[in-house]
């Protein structure tokens, strides 16, 4: 008898979900960084295990947002959120509920929403501030069920898992045995470079770039892709450039790395860096870099 469901993974920034989702589907699906606000899109994961078939979306951190791009990465929370059968919400052990959890949560309740509480990064804290963490979240809503973990260390994640078996239903599965994602080949380039990104440059920068795949050119033994990358000042552009090039080169060297052992093959990598002035309050340049509202619910 085969069984499938969609299961969000939400919470705010910052708090392990991308690595939650890479941990459960036991394959690098979502980028991640210590830097808040990494995930910008809806991202796919799916894991099919004996007749089950997972299908994990991981989302947004939500946050208070100050522009089009914050605006378009709550919404995709929220639909996200109306879409599933289920939701896994990730929270920081080391903290108490705040507003935007309190948010999420309320719309858990809007929606009569099961729901798994996972309570990520025990291995920061205290066995008391675990304790103190869970029972304040307890007394905010019935989950079906509470799993501390460490995603990072892979320590509990096998029982998410099996709690998660609690939201499968009869079903045909939507996707092949074999599928991982369903993102296209041309983001999940894009992502694999911003991560470099995330990871090499200073804070003031990153949320400040968007990678956009101009070229993608499939053939037997290479891989040919032209990225360019967006930012919002020339200073940015300098620092992403380096000296004689060599930061666009370190990037160019880390994000070629992960592609070929994606897509199986040898990459050859061609990128290039431009301005576009506060494109993150451009509705037009937001959309135009693939963070459309519009395809949220397809």
């Amino acid at each position: 008898m085969k069984k499938t469901g969609f299961v969000a993974i939400v919470g705010r920034a910052n708090v392990g979900k991308s690595t939650l989702l890479n941990a459960l589907t036991g394959e690098k699906i979502a980028i991640v960084s210590k830097k808040p606000q990494t995930t910008r899109n809806r991202i796919t994961g799916i894991l099919t295990k004996g007749e089950t078939q997972y299908v994990f979306m991981d989302t947004p951190g939500m946050h208070s947002s100050q522009n089009k791009l914050g605006d378009y990465m709550n919404k995709t929370v929220s639909a996200t959120i109306a879409s599933v059968d289920a939701a896994i919400l990730v929270v920081d052990a080391e903290y108490q509920p705040g507003e935007i959890e309190k948010r999420i949560i309320a719309r858990f309740k809007k929606d009569g929403m099961p729901a798994l509480l996972v309570v990520n990064k025990i291995d920061k804290t205290t066995p008391d501030k675990v304790a103190e963490c869970i029972k304040s979240y307890a007394a905010l809503y019935d989950f079906t069920s509470v799993v501390p973990i460490s995603a990072l260390r892979n320590d509990g994640v096998d029982i998410v898992l099996t709690e998660t078996d609690k939201f499968m239903h009869e079903s045909e599965w939507f996707f092949d045995e074999d599928d991982m994602t369903v993102q296209p080949e041309k983001q999940i380039a894009a992502e694999f470079i911003r991560e470099k990104i995330l990871r090499l440059t200073d804070d003031e920068i990153p949320h400040g770039t968007a990678v956009v795949i101009e070229e993608f050119k499939e053939r037997k033994d290479l891989l040919s892709i032209r990225a360019e990358i967006y930012c919002e000042r020339a200073s940015h552009k300098r620092i992403l450039i380096g000296k004689k090039g060599e930061m666009l080169k370190k990037i160019g060297s880390y994000a070629r790395e992960d592609l070929e052992k994606f897509f199986g093959v040898k990459v050859y990598l061609d990128l290039w860096v431009k301005v576009k002035e506060n494109w993150r309050e451009s509705e037009f340049l937001v959309t135009n870099f693939g963070y459309d509202k519009k395809k949220i619910d397809d």
